[in-house]
Order: structure tokens, then sequence, then C-alpha cells
């Protein structure tokens, strides 16, 4: 699922040491020896990263821990090089043995699960927390896990040039700027890693870190990309699942070409649906008293930006930001991602903050450095999976027509997911094929999923195919909810459904079961100043999820 750009500050933390020398030696057949992990305190701007965003929920920064585990890098020669991956395990609170590991996964590909464990452990209920430890785990080529794959920090530097509409001009700038960013990819990988960072991989990952924990079963979370792995692994090893949850779920037919377009669709939807949101609210900000209004005032300031981006200098820290159309587009997509009020009311007022001259909050709200670079792991990473999972079109012709096909009535996100995308077309690494899900033997029937209907990120399409692969599986869906992944997002029905299945193994008795949508938010009565403080801590608890 596409990364945003503004969501890298949590799913990649830019960690590059806990080298292999500390890991678990593999045994002859490449699967790590089943002693205990060595468990130890984690690195402490970790730590610090874990209290700043989870410990006001509850203080996990206090008990996590971490470990690391080498792997082969090729399965097929398990006697030959090794690299880590970074765990970290939440311990249970309850007295006497923990009910299990639940090992967990935040998406992508390319999101850093060491952070996404404390947070499921953080946001879990009090139940959840005295019976289970949550493993997360950085994949291969992510965050902590050893080597880290980083291609170009300069790559987001902004302005960048703008996505534009398919039009003669943007497409070579930006044909030569992803095959730039493919060739760094190359340059930048010293040991082969791209020809094993396939969703497979991840999978074989996953099977020696459920030996390694020493369980006879792997209990499992995997959200939005994490659908996918998950659901790979029960259809690659279906004896070892034992309960497993899938949320915000990746439809399998369509990977990955045809996903990222279906995706263009819904987030188009989803951000009209936040068009007729702000006008509700014209009162407050003034951006246009109908959907059509406002749709004109925002495509109208992705024009004015293209030719005049705006910059601000934060005088307390001298770091320079920048909004060009192509900023504001990745970051405002995160209103089509999640309905809160955090994240809505605070891109409304940095909406009308350009409408007012005031810069310091529009580009507070919207902006990116203009130097310096960025910790590009999270994207390189999903580049080096999705273009190896499975082949995509070489053919320049066939993306043209089909993002200007979709173009015509789906604007907002086509050509942004388009270039996101780009650097497929010339990946200098070999696709295989992806995993047949569902059509292996014995795949287990006692998976259970979660779903909105109108989810832009992972359509609703997707999980219902996934649902029918999965013989089976329960599906628990809200109806008209647009946010990405509906655990732990504020819906008791949805979350007593999650506890029941962990701490009983009860799913629903009906193959589908519906709940109610949440709410939309409401404006709220705020400083400007408030509002963005607000809204980088909403987005950064977000961060891990694509």
């Amino acid at each position: 699922m596409k990364k945003i750009v503004v969501l890298a500050a949590v799913a990649g933390l830019g960690f590059t040491g806990l080298g292999a020398a500390s890991a678990q030696a593999a045994g002859p057949s490449g699967r790590p020896d089943t002693a205990a992990l060595n468990w130890h305190t984690c690195p402490a701007d970790f730590v610090k990263t874990v209290a700043d965003n989870y410990d006001a929920i509850y203080p996990v920064s206090k008990i996590v821990q971490c470990a690391e585990l080498a792997v082969p890098l090729d399965r097929a020669r398990p006697g030959g090089k090794k690299i880590t991956l970074q765990l970290t395990r939440t311990p249970h609170t309850g007295k006497g043995a923990a009910k299990g590991d639940i090992v967990v996964n935040p998406g992508g590909p390319g999101g850093g699960g060491a952070l996404f464990g404390p947070r499921v452990f953080a946001q879990n209920s009090a139940p959840m927390r005295e019976a289970f430890n949550v493993i997360g785990f950085d994949p291969r080529g992510v965050g902590m896990s050893v080597p880290a794959l980083t291609c170009d920090p300069d790559y987001t530097n902004a302005p960048r040039p703008d996505y534009g509409t398919g039009d003669r001009a943007s497409v070579a700038t930006w044909l030569k700027k992803s095959a730039g960013y493919a060739a760094a990819c190359k340059k930048a990988d010293r040991i082969g890693l791209l020809d094993h960072i396939k969703t497979i991989d991840s999978v074989n990952d996953l099977e020696s870190i459920r030996t390694a924990l020493g369980s006879k079963k792997l209990d499992y979370y995997g959200a939005s990309y994490g659908t996918y792995l998950g659901s790979a692994y029960a259809t690659l090893f279906p004896k070892t699942v034992g309960r497993m949850v899938l949320d915000g779920n990746v439809g399998p037919k369509g990977v990955w070409y045809d996903t990222n377009l279906n995706q263009d669709v819904a987030f188009d939807q989803n951000i009209e649906y936040y068009f007729g949101w702000l006008a509700k609210y014209d009162s407050v900000y003034h951006l246009g008293s109908s959907q059509a209004a406002v749709r004109r005032f925002f495509y109208g300031l992705r024009k004015d930006l293209a030719s005049k981006p705006v910059t601000y200098t934060d005088p307390s820290s001298g770091q320079t930001l920048a909004v060009g159309p192509d900023e504001l587009t990745d970051v405002i997509q995160n209103a089509a991602y999640r309905r809160t009020q955090a994240i809505w009311h605070g891109y409304g007022v940095g909406l009308a903050a350009y409408k007012t001259g005031d810069a310091a909050t529009f580009a507070g709200t919207f902006g990116a450095q203009t130097t310096g670079g960025a910790d590009d792991n999270g994207y390189a990473v999903y580049d080096a999976v999705q273009c190896t999972d499975v082949q995509w079109p070489t053919d320049w012709k066939k993306w043209q027509r089909d993002n200007d096909k979709l173009h015509k009535k789906h604007p907002f996100l086509t050509w942004s997911n388009a270039w996101y995308n780009a650097p497929c077309i010339t990946w200098p690494a070999k696709a295989g094929k992806p995993v047949n899900i569902g059509h292996g033997k014995d795949v287990p029937e006692n998976i259970l999923m979660f779903q909105s209907t109108a989810d832009a990120a992972t359509p609703y399409a997707g999980a219902l195919e996934m649902h029918s692969r999965l013989k089976g599986s329960r599906l628990v869906v809200q109806d008209g909810d647009r946010t990405h992944c509906i655990v732990h997002r504020g819906s008791a029905a949805v979350d007593a459904y999650f506890d029941a299945y962990f701490l009983t193994g009860k799913r629903p008795k009906p193959d589908t079961v519906h709940v109610p949508q949440l709410g939309d938010p409401v404006p709220a009565t705020e400083s400007a100043a408030q509002t963005r403080s607000k809204v980088g801590a909403a987005t950064s608890l977000d961060g891990a999820l694509k």
C-alpha cells in the first residue's frame, strides 16, 4: 500500500546498529536455533520514540525489550550470508506464563514493525495486555534490521517536481527521476538484498521468528500489507498457524499494479467526502460552502503551488519547509486514510491558513524539508518488495493509457500514485511470482478478518476476494467507515471481536457480521499552534500503516 511521505517519521527510524554479532545463530537447516532469544534493553533513542508516541496510552517504554535474530539472506543457501532481523517484545502484565506471543506486522511493505509491537500492546485492552506478549519485528531491510536499505535520502526534498496530469513535460521529468531512484537502489545494495526481499522471504522470516520464540503455532495480527504477508504465511505454512487476524485486507488478485490503480478510485472518493465535510463547516474554515467550491479551491491551490511553492523557515530551529503541489497532495491524503478530528480539523486549519497568508501554519501542516534529506528506508523497501513480488508492466504506454483513463474521473491521487510506483519500470532485480493465496493444501479455516467498506488504501472489493480465498474465515465489516484498518480505532464492537478471538478462540458464527460506522468528527476549538501539534501526534500514531 502506498506509503505517505509525512508518515516516515515513525515507519522508518533509521537505526543501523545492533549488528549480527549478537544475533542468534542459524542451524544447518537455515532456521534459527530454538534456544531463547537474547532479550535485552532497547537502544535509548528507540525507547524515547516509544515513550513519545505511546506512553500516553500505556507506559510501554518502561517494559519493551529488544532481540536480534540472524536469518539466511538466501533461503536456498542456508549456510551462506546472514542478515539480522530486529525484534521487540512487550511482555504481558499478568502473573505466571503468558497465554502466547502475538507477532504483529503494520504493513507497508516497509513499515517499521519494531515500533508496531509496543503500539499494539499499548492499545490492547487490559485483559489482552495481561494475557499476551506482543512481538514486533522490523522486516528484512527495514529500520533496525541489518542491513537497512536506503537509496537516496534527497529524493523527497521539497518542493519536488509537479506530479502533473500525464502531460509530456511531467512524464519526462518523473520517468527520469524514478529511473534514477531505481539505479540508486542498485548502487546502495552491497549484499544482494534486492534479490531476496520479496514477500516470500518475509514469510520464511515469520517462520524463523515462530521457531525462535519456541511457539508451536504462530499467533499473528497483520494490518494492511500485513494481511497479504499473513495470508501468504497461512498458505505456505498452514499447519503452524495459530490465531490469525487480518485487518484492512489486500486483494490478492491485483498485486501490485492493479492494486494501486484500484486505490486511485477509492482515495478520490474519500477526498471528495472530505471536501464535503469542509464545506459543511464553512463557518470554521471558509474554504467554500459546497463540495464543489472546496474542490475548486483545492485544485486551484495545487495549480498555484506548482508555479509558486510556499516556503517558511522556522526561526527557532532554522529548518526550512516548502509546500508544492506534491507535498500538499502527499500530506492531505491522510484525510482519506483515516477519519479523526485531529487530522480532518488540522488540515482544514492548514488550508485556511493559506487563504489568510499564515505561512507558518500552512507550511507547518503540509511542508517537507528543502535540504538535509530524509530517511527513505520505508520507501526503498516498499519498492524493493512490490517491484519484485511480481513483474510490473515495463511498457510506459500501458501506464500512460491506464492512468490517463483514471485521471479523467479520479484526479486526486492518480499521477501521484503512478510516480510513487514508477521505479518498478526499471527496477534492478528480477521479479518472481506471487503466492497463490488460499490455494495451498490445508489452509487454516480459523482466520478472522476486519474491514471497513470505504477503506481507500485496501478497497472493500479486495477484502471480499481475500475472504473468499481463505475458506472458513470470518469477516467483521464496519459499514460506511472511511478508516484504513479498524482494530483499535475507536469501535468497541470491533475491539470486542478482536479480544474474544485471541482470548477465547471464539469467532462470529455468521460468515460475515456488520458493526456500525463511527460518526464524523467535528471541528475543534483551539489555536492554530495547538492544532498543528495534535495533527503531528495523530499522524505519528498512524505512521506504521500504509
